[in-house]
């Protein structure tokens, strides 16, 4: 009788358990795994090249000035124009001259999407000289009296 008592305690005090010592290598292993094997992508936005500290190298008077006024209201060399209008312009300038640059210049409070959609139909109408200026090109093409 003592000894049944005793397996019996035995049996009681043993309580099955999921041995996890080594569950902390595992998991460190996979991390590893998935870092290894993920796919990491990159979004491709616009290509643009970093402008140069000197303004000169688009001059916007040898250049064909398109403003972004609002959404689809286009000022190109002071002429008021739409989308439609400004592919039908583009396609005379480059007629006479193909490489002419074009300097897009939307106002701060314009959507992003409409700059895309301007430089877009450039790109598509074969433009190659595209420039966007910076607030000093801006700034510096003001004090000879080519922006407002």
């Amino acid at each position: 009788m003592a000894r049944s008592r005793l397996e019996e305690r035995r049996r009681l005090n043993n309580v099955p358990e999921i041995p996890t010592s080594s569950m902390a290598d595992i998991a460190f292993l996979l991390i590893i795994f998935f870092m290894l094997t993920a796919v990491f992508t990159s979004r491709q936005g616009l290509r643009f090249g970093y402008p140069d500290q000197d303004p000169t190298n688009v001059q916007p008077e040898e250049s064909v000035l398109i403003k972004i006024e609002g959404e689809g209201q286009y000022a190109v060399n002071n002429q008021v124009m739409g989308l439609a209008q400004l592919g039908g312009y583009i396609q005379t300038v480059l007629d006479t001259n193909p490489g002419k640059p074009f300097i897009i210049r939307p106002k701060p409070d314009v959507p992003y999407s409409e700059m895309v959609e301007v430089f877009d139909l450039l790109r598509q109408m074969g433009v190659e000289n595209v420039s966007i200026p910076t607030q000093s090109e801006v700034d510096a093409w003001k004090a000879y009296g080519y922006f407002e």
